[in-house]
This record gives C-alpha cells, sequence and structure tokens, in this order.
C-alpha cells in the first residue's frame, strides 16, 4: 500500500493529562457532525484508535508503580504497549475500505519515550530497533503528528496512569516527546499549553489535516507558524 497515497492518518500524542483524548473525543464527534472543516480534510469518517496503554496495563496486571520502580517491568510494559499499538493500527488499516484511516490517542512513539525516561537510553534504542517500530514508525512520518504541551491547568490523577511528581517532572516528560521526535526526525505540530478551548484545538487540527492532506508533509512548527 503507498503510503504518500492516503490520507493522513492524525496521531494526539504528549505528556500526561495534556487534553489528548478529549481532544481525540472532539474530533470524532466534528467527523460525525459532518461539519465544513471536517468535509474539507477527507469525506471519510475516521476509525477512532483508543488509548492502548491502559488496557496493557489492566490485562497484563501492570501498575503504574511499575514504572518507576522496577526498570524491567517497565521495559515490558512500554513493549507491550509499542506491540498492542501496532495491532490496533493494523486492524483499522487491514479492513474495509482498504483506504480507511484513523485518528489515534497517542502512538508507537510514546511508549519509546517513556522507556527512555524511566529505563534508560539502552532500552529506548532497542525499541527503535524492533520491527514493531519500523513499521509504526514509516506511518508517523507520513502522517500528521499533534504534540500536545505540558503545562495547561488540568493536571489530575486518575488513579491509573503514571503522574508527575511536579510541575519540573512533568516538563521533563515534555522534552522527552520533544527529544524523540528530534532524534527520529518525525515532524510534528506543537499543540500550545495556552489554548484551552478545545473547539479551538479542533479548528487547529483539522486546518492542520486539510494542509497535510492538499499541500503535503507539514514540518514540525507550533500552531502559530501555521497560523500566518
Amino acid at each position: 500500500m503507498d503510503l504518500n497515497n492516503q490520507y493522513k492518518n492524525i496521531y494526539i500524542i504528549g505528556p500526561q493529562s495534556t487534553g489528548k483524548t478529549t481532544l481525540v473525543n472532539a474530533l470524532e464527534s466534528a467527523f460525525a457532525s459532518g461539519d465544513d472543516l471536517t468535509s474539507s480534510c477527507n469525506s471519510t469518517r475516521p476509525s477512532i484508535i483508543r488509548e492502548v496503554a491502559r488496557t496493557v496495563m489492566k490485562t497484563c496486571n501492570f501498575t503504574r508503580d511499575d514504572i518507576t520502580n522496577s526498570p524491567a517491568k517497565a521495559l515490558r510494559l512500554q513493549e507491550l504497549i509499542l506491540k498492542a499499538q501496532l495491532k490496533a493500527e493494523e486492524a483499522v488499516l487491514s479492513g474495509s475500505p482498504s483506504t480507511s484511516w484513523f485518528i489515534s490517542d497517542r502512538s508507537g512513539l510514546d511508549p519509546i519515550v517513556y522507556a527512555k525516561l524511566f529505563v534508560g537510553d539502552d532500552a529506548a534504542q532497542q525499541m527503535i530497533s524492533s520491527d514493531e517500530w519500523k513499521t509504526l514508525e514509516e506511518r508517523m512520518k507520513n502522517g500528521l503528528v499533534i504534540l500536545c504541551e505540558a503545562g495547561c491547568t488540568w493536571l489530575v490523577d486518575d488513579g491509573t496512569r503514571l503522574m508527575p511528581k511536579d510541575e519540573e517532572d512533568w516538563l521533563r516528560v515534555n522534552s522527552g516527546f520533544h527529544e524523540v521526535l528530534e532524534t527520529l526526525a518525525i515532524d510534528s505540530i506543537l499543540m500550545s499549553k495556552s489554548i484551552l478551548d478545545l473547539q479551538q484545538r479542533v479548528k487547529i487540527v483539522l486546518e492542520a489535516a486539510h494542509r497535510a492532506n492538499t499541500r503535503g508533509k507539514i514540518a514540525s512548527s507550533t500552531w502559530e507558524g501555521l497560523n500566518n
């Protein structure tokens, strides 16, 4: 399948509590309503890939403490999340029609970032060298990656996901995403923490998707740069 002839898959990624799932749900609703902006992006509605990490943690009996207390368990968890992301994407793209596309809540890059931060560079490199990542990486480089910035006002502990100890720790995860994206040469658009209005966030993604689908690849930038 020629990825260059596909509509751009959209990946919503970033640190904890930056509004990723909320944004994905709002995008799903926007496509369901069929407004003008979604029509300009694509004539077909996307499949939605829900966050796989929570399911993996639940079914494989991991806790968030495993990420910080056991490097071996932390690496195993991130490897399983990577495999689950690939399985989820394959399930969407092998369906009918063959030109189906998706919006993904997280990506295969997310577990690599967490492996780097909580296990080490060697662990991250091990995952980068995997066959699973090679497939996921190609899709991401041909997709539209939205990086939600840490520092928003809605940091809430849900009892499941790993939570930063403080703002400094939160920003460390944020920096980890930037570093891995740069290392792997994956372009992204930064969703600024200053943009709090959900409908504005939806508009930003849809307009970026329209640009990506009509003009091709968009280099890494903030939304402000795209809007000039």
